[in-house]
């Protein structure tokens, strides 16, 4: 790729910036100087160098946040913080992206990338990948709700959702519990609750298809890149007939 867009890419500043870096001949390329903007370089074959320091280029960046409720999962909004604010300059660099998205006030697992082919296929609906949150629910959780999640519940606006798998973790006039979907509609979990006439009060992902959070590890807000086996698992992951669990 060109001189000018790998600096920039891996945060060397922009286009503009770069060129004028590039000027003053503290660009090298396997020793060699470079100022032209346009000359091709190969980060996986070369050493590209800036003050004799080494430029470590990646390509795709694939992160792992606990994130915290009072963010949008969004790349930038003009008014309120998105989860990219919590990045680190050199991989916000990247412009990574959300692997679809959490509310505002839910927290938790959330994949970032700016992988598109491997985002696509985490969200295609062919592809079933599982998502489990962990929840607190006003009123009490019966057997018929798990039923009723096993079977798919009609939400506000008339659409069924695909089965889900509801566990009772504690039943009382509030409970807990950690349900299971393989879709990822507005608001889903929230509404399912809602249909069987029950609220949410708090919602937190605890993993999606073979990538768990854990908390002692992550605590919230922070992150972490995901490790080659986990890449290879999220890459691998198969879908799932919630009908037969």
């Amino acid at each position: 790729m060109r001189i000018d867009k790998l600096l920039a890419n891996s945060g060397f500043g922009t286009r503009k910036e770069v060129k004028k870096m590039l000027k003053t001949g503290v660009v090298k390329a396997d020793g060699v100087a470079i100022k032209d903007p346009k000359t091709q370089v190969n980060p996986d074959e070369q050493i590209i160098t800036v003050n004799d320091d080494k430029v470590e280029y990646k390509e795709f960046v694939y992160l792992l946040m606990n994130k915290p409720a009072g963010y949008l999962s969004a790349t930038e909004d003009e008014v309120q913080e998105t989860v990219i604010d919590l990045l680190q300059m050199e991989d916000a660099v990247c412009q990574p992206f959300p692997v679809g998205r959490l509310d505002k006030d839910t927290e938790g697992l959330l994949l970032l990338t700016n992988d598109g082919q491997l985002t696509h296929q985490l969200l295609s609906p062919k592809k079933h990948v599982p998502k489990t949150y962990f929840a607190t629910i006003l009123g009490e959780v019966t057997e018929e709700d798990i039923n009723s999640f096993k079977q798919g519940v009609e939400l506000d606006d008339g659409y069924v959702t695909k089965p889900a798998i509801l566990e009772i973790l504690t039943s009382g006039n509030q409970s807990t519990i950690h349900v299971t979907i393989t879709e990822g509609k507005y608001h889903q979990v929230k509404r399912m609750f809602e249909s069987v006439d029950k609220k949410v009060t708090y919602l937190k992902r605890i993993s999606m298809g073979p990538i768990s959070l854990d908390e002692d590890e992550l605590k919230t807000g922070e992150y972490r890149e995901l490790t080659d086996d986990e890449l290879e698992a999220l890459r691998n992951a198969q879908p799932i007939d919630i009908t037969t669990e």
